[in-house]
């Protein structure tokens, strides 16, 4: 899987963010301009020390992103959207791409993305989820369609044993 962030604003978020795409596989691309410089230290530590771990690529901007995933399966997260994120079937390399705090995905780019266009559903007097949270529910739902492929499914106490 794939997660695109189109000129994130607040690096804490995508410190959250790339931290998540670490515990799942997932690779990080981050579309210019960025509102932070990668080197920050919110960026550290939201990441904690997962950050050195992360496959992430920045682009100039959604052109040159593009240019380089040509036929990409491109999933648009808004608010705008006519499809729910749990109703559509995600592909093992799809891309899924959310917005800028301030403003998501810009409608020019939006609207040649009608059909993979998708939402979270929430009640109508909330503008928007914050990004990094918005990433994690999609994205595991996406991961949730395969299966979980090659993740760890069961876990063990640390200094105990479960009974059963």
């Amino acid at each position: 899987m794939h997660i695109v962030l189109h000129q994130p604003e607040i690096p804490a978020n995508t410190g959250n963010i790339g931290r998540t795409c670490v515990a799942t596989g997932t690779s990080l691309h981050l579309i210019e301009p960025l509102g932070f410089r990668l080197n920050e230290k919110e960026i550290k530590r939201a990441g904690m020390d997962y950050w050195e771990h992360l496959d992430v690529t920045r682009y100039m901007n959604f052109d040159e992103f593009k240019e380089r995933h040509p036929g990409a399966k491109i999933w648009m997260a808004t608010t705008k959207a006519k499809h729910i994120y749990t109703d559509v079937h995600f592909g093992a390399d799809d891309f899924i791409m959310f917005g800028k705090e301030s403003a998501g995905i810009p409608e020019e780019i939006l609207v040649d993305y009608e059909e993979t266009c998708i939402r979270i559903p929430m009640l109508p007097a909330i503008r928007s989820l914050n990004l990094s949270n918005a990433v994690a529910i999609v994205l595991y739902e996406a991961l949730r369609q395969q299966s979980f492929h090659e993740m760890q499914l069961a876990g063990e106490l640390h200094r105990l044993r479960w009974k059963a």
